[in-house]
């Protein structure tokens, strides 16, 4: 364990240029007098880690030195093939840098390694897009992905509703979103950075400047991404409806309606009928529309309270599915 830390420690030295005792404590998941010990350790193993004190110091490797520990397990191989998405690097115009890239990662690799890329491929298989969808591969993906690549900025046309709209952007990142491209992208003529997120599929036009952006160092795309869908979650629950559930209903409500927004409006439901166990919630959805077709899958776990006009549709589908199921 502590041997693994150690080589770790010595690799994340090598690719960075310094880095604090809580960076490096960060990093792997110990405190920073483990990191002092480590360091102690190293040194006296014969590698040259040097710790500069002071406010601004840290710990570096002296003398350019560069470690020998370059062989990889059978897990860390076969982990590495599973690192590209074979789908997604074909739509963005990358699949024959990625295929030169495994061949000479294969032909590095130790001979008992060699099956490594065939071991991970039958084992792991992504297949981003939903359920019935034919997913469509944006025309201008290539561009906008060389753009991200090479971080130069775009002029950007794109339709947003019955008109284009040109904006200048600096594209940050790629998403692939249960089969949909977005790109995150900074508005390159703002004062302030603002960030926004385009469907790709909606652009009309890019052209790639010849002039390179200076990225934010500190923007970080998962993080930006999660906010992003997170917020663009809650702003379409508009309405809200509140509903009487069955323990099963509950059980089910994350199920047939927006999982976060159902989570949230049970922990805040009333306490259960001390005869059924059944309990009423007020839970935020879409439309009525949206909410009917959604509740409609819990069948008799769920009665609708209000809004009334939501009510009478439950109501007037009772009456028709009795109609249809009556027995003779």
């Amino acid at each position: 364990m502590r041997a693994a830390r150690l080589i770790k420690m010595v690799l994340l030295l090598q690719a960075r240029a310094s880095m604090t005792a809580a960076e490096l404590a960060d990093e792997l998941d110990v405190s920073e007098r483990t990191i002092t010990r480590d360091a102690q350790a190293l040194s006296e193993a014969g590698v040259p880690v040097y710790a500069d004190r002071g406010r601004a110091g840290g710990y570096r490797l002296v003398g350019g030195y560069r470690t020998r520990l370059t062989g990889l397990a059978r897990s860390e191989a076969e982990a590495l093939f599973l690192s590209g998405v074979p789908g997604a690097l074909r739509e963005m115009g990358l699949e024959d840098a990625a295929s030169a890239a495994r061949l000479k990662v294969s032909a590095a690799l130790m001979p008992s390694l060699s099956d490594a890329s065939h071991a991970a491929a039958q084992r792991f298989h992504l297949d981003a897009p939903g359920w019935f969808t034919a997913p469509k591969t944006p025309e201008l993906l290539p561009a906008v992905a060389d753009a991200v690549w090479d971080d130069r900025r775009l002029l950007a046309r794109y339709r947003r509703g019955d008109s284009d709209v040109e904006r200048a952007l600096e594209p940050y990142g790629l998403v692939l979103k249960a089969g949909v491209w977005y790109l995150c992208a900074r508005v390159a003529d703002r004062d302030l950075p603002v960030y926004r997120v385009y469907r790709i599929d909606r652009f009309t036009a890019v052209e790639e400047s010849k002039e390179r952006f200076v990225r934010d160092e500190e923007f970080d795309l998962p993080a930006f991404w999660n906010e992003r869908a997170e917020a663009f979650a809650r702003s379409i629950l508009r309405a809200e409806v509140v509903v009487r559930l069955s323990p099963d209903g509950a059980r089910r409500l994350p199920y047939a309606v927006d999982p976060a927004a159902a989570r949230e409006a049970l922990k805040v439901a009333g306490e259960p009928d001390a005869d059924d166990g059944w309990v009423t919630v007020p839970l935020p959805v879409e439309s009525e529309e949206v909410a009917h077709s959604q509740l409609a899958a819990l069948g008799p776990d769920v009665e609708v309270l209000a809004p009334e006009s939501l009510r009478a549709r439950f109501t007037d589908d009772a009456l028709r599915l009795a109609t249809l199921y009556r027995r003779p």
